[in-house]
């Protein structure tokens, strides 16, 4: 199937994917670009699953300061390669999360790092886990993706492994 060029561009603009994965998304899914969307979304996240084992030893501290300075952040997200924490994408990556967590305030970056005995005092876990881990949050920018879909993007996009390691949030009087 014949692809347009304004279909990939759109598909582009809304998953930052290549332009041949963007190709290939909409010709397997016959130039439906929510399909696409999906699509490149499941691969992200399967590719990031390929290199999860990988070494990440670079990357970047982050900084957030929120506009009237009550709330800061500082976030640390790991990638293979010097080359990739200076990368466009990757830098937009750090700063969308750093944002991410001044608005939304998580208190784990990961699920598995909520200790047992917290979860268990919880009466709705999944409610819970939603609005208590980074990257089980609805993206503020996107709030039809995670922050882990968002993650599987960028993995994808860049071709590294990339962890996001930890944060701390400050908040004044708290």
């Amino acid at each position: 199937m014949s692809v347009s060029v304004d279909a990939v561009k759109e598909l582009r603009a809304m998953t930052f994917s290549s332009i041949a994965h963007c190709r290939e998304a909409l010709q397997e899914n016959n130039g439906d670009i929510k399909k696409a969307a999906a699509w490149l979304r499941k691969r992200g996240l399967e590719i990031a699953a390929k290199k999860q084992g990988r070494a990440a030893k670079e990357g970047r501290i982050e900084a957030y300061v929120h506009f009237g300075n009550k709330i800061g952040v500082l976030l640390e997200v790991n990638c293979e390669s010097d080359f990739v924490a200076r990368n466009e994408d990757f830098v937009q990556f750090t700063k969308d999360l750093a944002m991410q967590i001044a608005a939304s305030s998580p208190e784990y970056v990961r699920k598995e790092d909520i200790p047992e005995e917290r979860l268990t005092q919880e009466g709705k876990k999944e409610e819970f886990i939603k609005a208590h881990c980074l990257l089980e949050q609805a993206f503020i920018k996107d709030s039809s993706i995670s922050i882990e879909d968002y993650l599987g993007d960028i993995v994808a996009k860049l071709g590294e492994n990339i962890v996001v390691r930890r944060f701390v949030r400050y908040k004044i009087g708290e």
